[in-house]
């Protein structure tokens, strides 16, 4: 199996690949210097990732990219895949290098290479000859041999029973693909006619959140708007992932503040491109001074 480092631009700009031989200390792929029976069984015994949509990567997705004077395409909006072909794996040559969305290669994780998916993307892979299935996380470019379709971790490969082949047949379905910035919400907890207890009730959220390692990093903010000819500081948090919004509005109501609501994507939309919005005040909180 031969790689290359990419190194992504913007559309606008112009890809170029590197020298294969120049990145890696090893030159030819192999097994993995600890592939022992113990090391086989814990392969064998791990629990496979569990498929869940993470934030698309910084690096890796570019919209086009070049490998050897080929051009190819990472589709960022997909949202449902299915594909049959060739899977291949790779060792030990790779392990500990940075894979395309910059993190780093191990030969011993459920993880995968493809060509076009966007990163990182989850999919479950089926060995086609024997019908095993394992799920996969897919952080890395390639393969670029032949027309294989992807390219698996030795630790998958070895689950999905075809490590000394080399390579399987297999059926690729995307399970869960990264987020984008549309998927992302906000959250309005209340509003106000007074910045100052707009200010107060960020500061409560703000410790609220701060309980919750998973919260920390979360954005609260305060929208100011016009409402009959008045400002109204409306408090939100956002962006959020979709499945951190129920675990938001529990630690709120833990802390015996409101829950807020989910603002409708039109809302956000408007509001980003100034247009008037009704005021939607009564069911998102009710205002306040």
């Amino acid at each position: 199996m031969i790689r290359v480092q990419l190194f992504w631009v913007v559309l606008a700009g112009i890809t170029l690949s590197g020298c294969a031989s120049s990145r890696y200390s090893q030159a030819v792929d192999s097994l993995p210097e600890a592939s022992s029976a113990d090391r086989i069984e814990q392969i064998m015994a791990r629990a496979e990732p569990q498929a869940v949509r993470e934030p698309m990567s910084r690096r890796g997705n570019a919209q086009q990219y070049q490998v050897w004077g080929q051009t190819y395409q990472v589709q960022q909006d997909l949202l449902q895949y299915e594909q049959e072909g060739t899977a291949s794996w790779y060792g030990q040559k790779f392990h500990g290098y940075e894979t395309s969305n910059g993190e780093v290669f191990d030969v011993f994780k459920f993880t995968a290479a493809h060509k076009s998916l966007p990163l990182p993307s989850y999919v479950r892979v089926t060995n086609l000859a024997n019908q095993s299935s394992l799920v996969v996380r897919v952080n890395d470019r390639g393969p670029f041999h032949g027309d294989r379709l992807i390219d698996l971790s030795y630790a998958a490969a070895v689950r999905l029973g075809f490590a000394k082949q080399g390579t399987a047949k297999v059926r690729v379905q995307l399970l869960a693909p990264p987020l984008r910035e549309n998927d992302y919400q906000h959250i309005q907890i209340e509003a106000f006619s007074q910045r100052s207890s707009a200010e107060r009730l960020k500061n409560q959220i703000e410790f609220a959140l701060g309980t919750q390692p998973a919260l920390q990093q979360l954005s609260v903010y305060i929208y100011e708007a016009q409402h009959q000819g008045a400002a109204l500081h409306k408090v939100r948090i956002g962006p959020v992932a979709p499945d951190q919004v129920s675990q938001v509005q529990l630690t709120l109501q833990a802390q015996n503040l409101n829950g807020g609501m989910v603002l409708p994507p039109e809302v956000l939309f408007a509001e980003k491109n100034g247009d008037a919005v009704a005021v939607i005040e009564p069911a998102i909180g009710s205002l306040r001074r």
